[in-house]
């Protein structure tokens, strides 16, 4: 309380709260001048000066000591000491009761900031505690010892480099006004140069400067049902009925991000390819690896250079910029989207200015799901870039975030477009060629990604994430062996955007078709990051929670109606199959997902993804209609009904299908015996004519056809029973 008393010394009861504002900062700035000049001042008796002596003659002693003789010669005196001792109950009723409107004391305190630009380049900068760029609640509550214990315990350790640019306040205001090693002097006024000790971390905080270089954004896992809308979405239309059923094995194309907020809109062109995944993320915190600072306290770990995103005009409205940022980071975004747009029309010249509008109009698309809003960050976002003196930082950020949104929205040839230009302006950019590698993959261009890759190899070997989708792109052209090495090795580097499920996957698929054990590795690998429920079921496109049985009957499936059904009209529903055959209308379409080693393999598609194909019931008419009574067939969006044909001597590699949210059964019409048998996990079965299997396709199973003559079957996919009503409406189609 001694400290207490000392300020107190100095007051009265009567005094604004600023007035005790600007005395505990006394203490702290020896060589400042008070912030606020009251009238106070003709009120107040003669105050210790900034190194707590007495300015005054007369008064004796030091630290408000004195000889009380002295004070009963002088009735001045007395009532000091008097005033004094209400001052040290005035500092205990305010510590210790919470007594202090501290609404009071912003209103008081944002008077000041009728003129925002004066005041921060004045000394209100001071009383910035919190180093969120104003003064606010927080603010005064530090300076009113509401947290001098928090504070007095972050001075006891020494702040480091990238600590001490965050806070101006609990770790020492006394040191904010000497500037640290790299201070420009070219800010101008002695303001300004403590702003840049302190620099605010809305300038370079790393999470504003989205996306950047080899280091993955934070995105919802795709765990659940996060990202497979893409897989409906960027579908071109007419794509026709084609085989999903392990279409997560296949090397295709990646997918581009999606972001939870909004639907991207249809892609604008027909070059997509048919098959996509889930999303691999490649964007995250703009970052690059600084070098080493020699006697640096011996260490050896790379530090992270922040982005600098201001130029020289930005940084003479920096204060103005700030305040902008700092509704944009509270989710005040339309006081935000107005605040920097009127910075733009008064500063054109600005990037800053444009780059925190286009995120502001990224933020505003997020939470009203507007694509509109969406495009307009996007054109804000490439004006930002193509302002003159935008520097390199902020050219990069925003036009990564560019292609990103492109990419979301499908704009898939604007992205590719987007990102050859960041190539050509960073050409020694690694992390830029790796992104447009993915672009081009998005573009089912795997001839363009390929030569990307094989350039980012030819200059740094070991790049893990190069490596990865070289070797994804290898097996898609059936170049297992080759494949192998650059899958394991990338995942082994364990880079970011590495640690995707699919490379997991499709490492253990190529092993396994070379007949190497160590497959089963691999996938128990996955199955330990969480990218697969099991080492036998590793769908990708999951619901958790869900019953998991390779095996079912039924009875437990709940639809033996329906089984029943099947059963009963075996011999309808394959005489009209056989009819269909020998028409040779080129129906049966052979499947063509590199799923076979040997052997010819032929569909016929009623159904796919809850919708009936084209005039293909007219084929096969009381098949459909037995069919269309059981919705839970006809319905699921995640699966189809097909015919199944497969010719003597066809082998399916084992193989797992994309999602758990079905059950696949297995209708038997013309099975040739003995050579016809289906494994799950490990258990083998046979089929019979007239007699239905169920089994749930999201675990490895594998085919053999060693018959003499054809094997046909009806395939029927049918929702997981415990999936609700509302899931199966809202659940994406795959």
């Amino acid at each position: 309380m001694q400290r207490h008393g000392n300020h107190s010394s100095a007051s009265s009861s009567t005094v604004p709260i600023e007035e005790v504002h600007m005395q505990e900062e006394e203490e702290v700035y020896q060589d400042e001048e008070p912030l606020i000049q009251e009238e106070t001042e003709a009120k107040t008796p003669p105050a210790d000066s900034k190194n707590g002596r007495r300015t005054e003659r007369g008064g004796g002693g030091e630290r408000g000591g004195g000889d009380v003789g002295g004070a009963s010669r002088s009735p001045v005196f007395s009532w000091f000491v008097v005033l004094a001792l209400l001052g040290v109950w005035s500092s205990v009723a305010v510590v210790y009761l919470d007594i202090v409107d501290y609404d009071r004391v912003i209103a008081r305190a944002k008077d000041f900031h009728g003129n925002l630009s004066e005041v921060l380049q004045g000394k209100l900068k001071a009383y910035d505690t919190d180093g969120d760029g104003d003064f606010d609640m927080e603010d005064a509550k530090v300076l009113l010892d509401e947290k001098r214990k928090e504070g007095a315990e972050r001075d006891a350790t020494p702040p480091t480099d990238e600590t001490a640019a965050g806070s101006n306040a609990t770790t020492g205001l006394k040191d904010a006004a000497t500037p640290p090693v790299g201070t420009s002097p070219e800010d101008g006024t002695e303001t300004q140069e403590r702003l840049a000790a302190t620099t605010n971390q809305q300038e370079e905080d790393p999470q504003e400067a989205e996306p950047a270089e080899d280091t993955p954004s934070e995105r919802p896992p795709v765990d659940s049902v996060s990202a497979d809308v893409m897989m409906s979405s960027l579908l071109p239309p007419g794509a026709g009925s084609q085989d999903v059923e392990s279409e997560i094995q296949a090397a295709v194309p990646l997918p581009p991000p999606l972001d939870e907020g909004f639907v991207p809109d249809d892609p604008q062109d027909n070059s997509f390819p048919d098959d996509l995944g889930d999303a691999i993320d490649t964007t995250g915190a703009l970052m690059e690896e600084a070098e080493p600072v020699a006697g640096a306290e011996e260490e050896s770990r790379a530090k992270k250079k922040k982005p600098k995103l201001l130029n020289k005009l930005d940084k003479s409205i920096k204060a103005e910029i700030d305040g902008a940022e700092k509704l944009r980071k509270k989710g005040q975004l339309d006081e935000a989207l107005r605040a920097f747009e009127a910075l733009v029309r008064r500063y054109p010249q600005s990037p800053r200015a444009r780059y925190g509008q286009a995120q502001t109009e990224d933020d505003l698309a997020e939470k009203r799901r507007s694509n509109e809003l969406l495009q307009r960050a996007i054109s804000s976002y490439r004006d930002a870039a193509e302002l003159p003196d935008a520097t390199p930082d902020l050219l990069r950020a925003a036009l990564r975030r560019r292609a990103e949104r492109q990419q979301f929205l499908g704009r898939m040839r604007g992205s590719l477009a987007t990102l050859e230009r960041l190539t050509q302006i960073f050409p020694e950019d690694i992390g830029l060629k790796n992104d447009l590698g993915v672009a081009h993959l998005l573009l089912g261009d795997n001839k363009g990604a390929k030569q990307v890759y094989e350039q980012v190899l030819a200059v740094v070997p070991g790049n893990g994430f190069a490596k990865v989708h070289y070797g994804f792109i290898l097996k898609s052209e059936n170049k297992i062996a080759e494949s192998i090495p650059y899958l394991r090795e990338g995942l082994e580097s364990g880079e970011p955007g590495t640690d995707d499920g699919r490379f997991y996957f499709h490492l253990g698929d190529a092993l396994q078709r070379v007949g190497d054990e160590s497959a089963y590795h691999w996938y128990e690998l996955g199955h330990q990051r969480g990218h697969f429920a099991s080492v036998w079921q590793r769908s990708l496109y999951n619901v958790d929670g869900l019953k998991a049985q390779p095996w079912w009957t039924p009875q437990e499936t709940g639809y033996t109606d329906l089984v029943k059904t099947l059963e009963r009209n075996w011999r309808t529903i394959r005489d009209e199959a056989l009819a269909v055959m020998d028409r040779r209308t080129g129906s049966f379409v052979p499947e063509e997902e590199n799923l076979r080693e040997k052997g010819e393999w032929g569909q016929y598609t009623l159904w796919q993804q809850g919708k009936k194909i084209g005039n293909a019931c007219q084929g096969v008419p009381r098949t459909c209609a037995l069919l269309e009574r059981y919705p839970e067939a006809t319905g699921c969006k995640r699966g189809q009904v097909k015919f199944s044909v497969m010719q003597p001597g066809t082998h399916v590699w084992p193989h797992t299908g994309p999602t758990n949210c079905r059950l696949r059964l297995h209708l038997g019409l013309v099975v040739p015996r003995p050579g016809c048998r289906i494994r799950c996990t490990n258990q083998t079965r046979e089929w019979e004519e007239g007699r239905v299997l169920i089994f749930d396709d999201s675990f490895e199973h594998e085919v053999w056809q060693d018959a003499n003559g054809y094997r046909l079957i009806l395939i029927v996919d049918v929702w997981h029973p415990e999936l609700t009503p509302y899931q199966r409406q809202t659940l994406s189609p795959i």
